[in-house]
């Protein structure tokens, strides 16, 4: 996790201006930032998230079934129509769990580089992953909760030692 304010993983420092400071919880997609209180519609936007990824899944699977179809017609052979199902089987369970543990994890990118193709391929399982995630919580909520508390125990931790404009203190003489 980086230092530097708006790079993901570390919620934004306070612009001068704000009153309050302190770090700002970094937006979740679809969720902004309502998954800090659990308000502006919530509850809607993740019943919301669960049945449009469930949506989603269900109809890949059918262009899947699509795909299947043709492979059926061109008459390929068993073994490339086995092939194509232990394919996409496989590419799913990899992407589920990789998406299932970015859920509580920051990726390291040079993996997600090297296993973009795959994740591509196995978009089903990510779909699901979402799905089910988002029955108990807001996709990704657990690791920017995380995140964004300890900010803000850094921020009180760093505040409560201040006070006052050092330059303005009297030197004892």
């Amino acid at each position: 996790m980086s230092d530097e304010p708006g790079t993901p993983g570390t919620p934004a420092a306070p612009t001068g201006g704000e009153p309050g400071g302190g770090p700002r919880p970094e937006p979740l997609r679809f969720f902004g930032t309502s998954w800090v209180n659990h308000d502006d519609g919530y509850a809607a936007r993740r019943a919301g998230v669960a049945v449009g990824s469930l949506v989603a899944a269900g109809v890949s699977c059918l262009v899947l079934r699509f795909a299947y179809q043709g492979l059926q017609i061109a008459d390929t052979g068993s073994f490339v129509t086995v092939l194509v199902v232990v394919m996409f089987a496989i590419c799913s369970a990899m992407a589920f769990r990789n998406t299932w543990d970015g859920f509580t994890k920051r990726p390291d990118p040079d993996r997600q580089a090297s296993l973009r193709g795959l994740l591509a391929i196995g978009f089903v399982g990510s779909l699901l992953a979402c799905f089910f995630r988002s029955l108990t919580e807001a996709p990704g909520e657990k690791l920017h909760r995380e995140e964004y508390e300890s900010a803000l125990r850094q921020y009180e931790s760093r505040s409560a030692r201040r006070t006052g404009n050092p330059s303005k203190k009297r030197r004892k003489k």
